[in-house]
This record gives structure tokens, C-alpha cells and sequence, in this order.
């Protein structure tokens, strides 16, 4: 079924989804999940629109279904923690290429589809401004990378005189071809130490790092300690602290050893102390 023109906005989101049907269901389960969502706020009374959005719902009860035993679907908190792991990782695998002075059509894609990424995030609630910050900077360098080599041009690599680039749908097109999407992102992609939502906000672009070391495991302490006697813990202790779990659990699937330890650190002295 053809996607209506008034829903044209959630193309590049769907196309997304298709891409990582086989490979990451989750990701395409929450693009489609962000799609639904943005397209009902769009136009969800005329009856093309509204027959398209309820196949669409069809489409994601079936998926929901299908992946019922898989925690980042039936539980929100690891599914916010398994996409922004996802969209940081494909951000930070482009940042790196560009600032290496590397660039292609995957690193484009890259950029491209985690700005994309950094949108789905809505689904779990308001982004962060890191993130806000990120998916600015991924979809500008996707529009200039790929304007400079279509004009035969070498693109300054990292923060540089940032510009408004054209970004429309010929561009979005043009990147968007499953043949362009990386099967596998690089194992020798960085890796970042702490879970994004605990880095420190960026204030420019200027200042976007890629954190040394890929798969570099934090200090472990010499001692595990002791709850302290009069230590009461809230129930919000208890809802971060589980929720460093979950995304030292996330880490795990990316074999980011640095980032599962950090994160267990923290939910560690969460509840034998009280404090972070």
C-alpha cells in the first residue's frame, strides 16, 4: 500500500524500519512504533491516511507478538536504553570515519540513519539535549557530506563552520537505499564509557569527543561496600539503580565491556550508599 502524500514525513522512518526488519527487529519495531505515532498526529482522519496507520498497527501488534519474549519490547526502560545504544553507536562509527577524514556512502548512511534514530527516541519521551544536539549535527553532516561529493567537492571533516544544508527528500532518497546501508557496523568502532544519558550535556559541537579506547573496561574497586547501617533507599533509588542494570544489560549486546561495568558501579553504590 502506497504511503499517502500528507504522510510523506514518516518515509525516511518506515524505509529505516524495512532495512533492519531481518537484522534489528527492535529497531525497526520502534521506527514504525515513532512512525504510527507521528503519522496519527499528522492526519489521522482522512480515509487513505487512516486505513494506512491501522495496517500499520496491524503490522506492529504482529511484530509485538513475534518478539514478546524479548525484554527491549516488553520492557520500555531496556528499549529506550537498546535504541540510544544503537543510535549513539552509528553516530560515533561516522563521527569517527568523518573526523578520520574517511569519507563514503556508509558513513553518510550512518550519520543519516542515526539522526533518524535520535527521532524514534521521542517514543520513550523528550529527548535529551545531547541528543537533540546529536541528531542537529547527524543530519547536518549527512546533507553537507553528501552535497560536497554529488559537487565534487572534499568536506572539511568534523564541527566546521556548520551551515543550514539542503535536506530534503531527494537527498533522503538518494542515501536511503538498502544497498548503502552498512550490514555491520565495525567491531573497531569506539565505544563510549557511561550510558549517553550520563555525559555530561554538550554545549557546542565543537566539543563532541569520541571517548578513547574501544572495549576498555573500567577500574574496578578494590572493595565492594558495605550498605551503610541507618541508609534508607527511595523508591526512585531503586528505579535508577535498575535502571543502570538494564543498560549495563544493553552494553552486553554491543560486547561494550567498559560501559556494563561503569553502569553496575553506579547501581552498586546506588544502594550500598544512597548516593550516585
Amino acid at each position: 500500500m502506497a504511503l499517502p502524500p500528507q504522510l510523506k514525513p514518516i518515509q525516511h522512518h518506515l524505509r529505516t524500519a524495512q532495512e533492519h526488519d531481518k537484522r534489528e527487529p527492535v529497531v525497526a519495531y520502534y521506527c514504525r512504533l515513532h512512525a504510527m505515532q507521528t503519522g496519527m498526529k499528522l492526519d489521522s482522519k482522512t480515509p487513505e491516511c487512516r486505513k494506512y496507520l491501522v495496517k500499520l498497527m496491524d503490522q506492529l501488534e504482529m511484530m509485538k507478538k513475534e518478539l514478546s519474549d524479548n525484554e527491549s519490547i516488553s520492557q520500555e526502560i531496556v528499549g529506550n536504553a537498546h535504541i540510544e545504544n544503537y543510535a549513539l553507536k552509528m553516530f560515533l562509527y561516522a563521527d569517527s570515519e568523518d573526523r578520520s577524514g574517511h569519507f563514503h556512502k556508509n558513513m553518510i548512511k550512518s550519520f543519516y540513519t542515526s539522526s533518524l534514530l535520535f527521532d524514534v527516541l521521542s517514543v520513550f519521551g523528550e529527548l535529551s539535549d545531547e541528543n537533540i544536539q546529536h541528531r542537529k549535527y547527524a543530519k547536518w553532516k549527512a546533507a553537507y557530506i553528501h552535497n560536497c561529493l554529488k559537487n565534487g567537492e572534499t568536506p572539511q571533516p568534523g564541527p566546521i563552520g556548520m551551515e543550514g544544508e539542503a535536506y530534503d527528500d531527494e537527498f533522503g532518497a538518494e542515501v536511503g537505499g538498502p544497498s548503502q546501508e552498512p550490514q555491520n557496523l565495525p567491531h573497531s568502532q569506539p565505544s563510549f564509557h557511561g550510558h549517553p544519558s550520563n555525559q555530561p550535556p554538550v554545549s557546542n559541537f565543537s566539543n563532541i569527543q569520541i571517548p578513547p579506547g574501544s572495549h576498555a573496561p573500567a577500574n574496578t574497586p578494590a572493595e565492594v561496600p558495605h550498605p551503610e547501617g541507618d541508609m534508607r533507599l527511595t523508591p526512585e533509588d531503586f528505579t535508577r539503580a535498575q535502571k543502570y542494570c538494564k543498560y549495563a544489560g544493553s552494553a552486553l549486546q554491543y560486547e561494550d565491556v567498559g560501559t556494563a561495568i561503569q553502569n553496575l558501579q553506579k547501581a552498586l553504590m546506588l544502594l550500598t550508599t544512597g548516593k550516585e
